[in-house]
């Protein structure tokens, strides 16, 4: 019987076999790896470019940040400024108003014054009228007729009594 060698080598076969493989490692080196290794290297771009947009976004939300909190911090100053002001207005306001208020009560007072004094010499005038009538009127009497001591006396009295009627 006649047997066959398991493993055989035939060189035409093996040519046929490797310009096979080379045939099949061309074609999907072009049609495959190419496409492929163009389709990673637009993802990398893509995500090198979402990467550098990223961290523009974060540069500028980082600057608008800082912005709002400088601007947070001036308004703060400009309340405060403000609420400063008001109450320096406000104090001053009060403050004229104080003065005003004792202005007029010194004017209430001034007049109230002035019409004291005037009432009180026209209360003096008419006691130096009433006075003056009464002592007339006792010359007039004394002169009509002749007077004694009692009579003196008691006209003394009358006149001292008038006088405390009339003030």
């Amino acid at each position: 019987m006649n047997t066959q060698p398991l493993v055989t080598l035939v060189p035409w076969t093996m040519i046929a076999q490797f310009l096979n493989l080379m045939i099949q490692l061309f074609l999907i080196k072009k049609f495959l790896f190419k496409p492929v290794n163009d389709i990673l290297e637009k993802r990398r771009q893509l995500t090198d470019q979402a990467i550098r947009e990223a961290r523009e976004a974060k540069e500028e939300a980082d600057g608008l940040k800082t912005q709002y909190e400088s601007g947070i911090a001036k308004a703060r100053e400009e309340a405060a400024r403000i609420m400063q002001d008001a109450q320096r207005e406000a104090q001053g306001r009060a403050d004229d108003l104080v003065h005003e208020a004792q202005a007029k009560a010194a004017g209430i007072k001034a007049q109230a014054e002035a019409d004291i004094a005037q009432e009180r010499k026209k209360a003096i005038n008419e006691v130096k009228n009433e006075i003056g009538g009464l002592a007339m009127d006792i010359a007039g009497k004394v002169v009509e007729k002749e007077i004694d001591e009692a009579d003196h006396k008691r006209l003394i009295d009358d006149f001292i009594k008038n006088v405390g009627e009339a003030s």
